[in-house]
């Protein structure tokens, strides 16, 4: 027994060692492979090649702003197929024109009227007894006709919202330069039209493409 603990001491104590001294022999070794690679590539000439991110170019931006609920999105769309063709290296993008921040709490306004009107039909609430007012005709017909008074509601609420972000607008920028104004022209640009101011703004930052 006291031979056996012995031995098992020992291989305790001796094992801890040896395990480190095969850890550092084997990065002694990849650290001699590594530097014996390098001698034979300096001494036949050849260089590790390096990557080279020259040819990463990033090409120019052009942004639409358009107003979504004119119906624009279809043009951005159009102009964003032909642009592509005649510059196949600029970056198209498009958004919404944001409203101005008085319509767009309007808009979050009537929203939510919307949802707390339809809430009240479902839910038989009479807003008008609950403030002590004589309950007019159409709320006594939202009230009867449930389907259609939501349906109603839903749409007429739509139609206010769509008209409070209507602007009108399909603004270009090039690069962040405005370049095109419709809410100040009055009108979309022609193909034609939007292809030069292209090229002339091409032309003076020099990345005209041949």
């Amino acid at each position: 027994m006291f031979l056996v603990l012995t031995l098992t001491f020992r291989d305790l104590t001796y094992n801890g060692p040896s395990y480190a001294q095969e850890e550092d022999s084997e990065n002694a070794d990849a650290s001699s492979s590594w530097t014996q690679t390098s001698s034979k590539l300096s001494s036949s000439g050849k260089k590790i090649p390096h990557t080279n991110l020259n040819h990463i170019i990033t090409g120019p931006t052009l942004k639409f702003l358009y107003c979504y609920s004119c119906g624009y999105r279809k043009a951005f769309e159009e102009y964003s197929t032909i642009l592509k063709e005649k510059y196949p290296d600029l970056t198209i993008i498009g958004e919404n024109y944001p409203p101005p921040a008085a319509k767009a709490i309007l808009v979050q306004v009537v929203g939510l009227l919307k949802f707390a009107i339809i809430f009240m039909i479902i839910s038989n609430i009479n807003p008008f007894t609950l403030l002590g007012r004589e309950t007019p005709g159409a709320w006594n017909w939202l009230s009867s006709s449930k389907i259609y008074g939501c349906l109603m509601t839903f749409f007429i609420c739509n139609t206010i919202e769509g008209q409070l972000i209507s602007s009108g607008a399909f603004e270009i920028f090039y690069n962040d330069v405005p370049i095109w104004s419709k809410l100040e022209t009055g009108r979309v640009p022609a193909p034609a039209e939007l292809f030069q101011i292209i090229d002339n703004q091409m032309l003076s930052k020099g990345t005209f493409q041949y």
